[in-house]
């Protein structure tokens, strides 16, 4: 079995790992009631999705 010959430094080690952090999620704003939701998914607000109703979304 291979086995390092070296230690990696801990550049090296944070460079390998600098594309693993987690990312914010995407969010678009709704064009019914302009608030915020995700791309590509009903609004949950107001229950439309590409300008057409959906969900059943109660009212408060």
């Amino acid at each position: 079995m291979a086995v390092p010959k070296r230690k990696q430094s801990r550049a090296r080690r944070n460079k390998r790992r600098s594309h693993q952090k987690l990312a914010a999620p995407t969010v678009t704003t709704c064009p019914q009631c302009n608030e915020p939701r995700r791309p590509h998914r009903a609004c949950p607000t107001c229950g439309t999705y590409r300008g057409r109703p959906v969900l059943a979304v109660e009212e408060a």
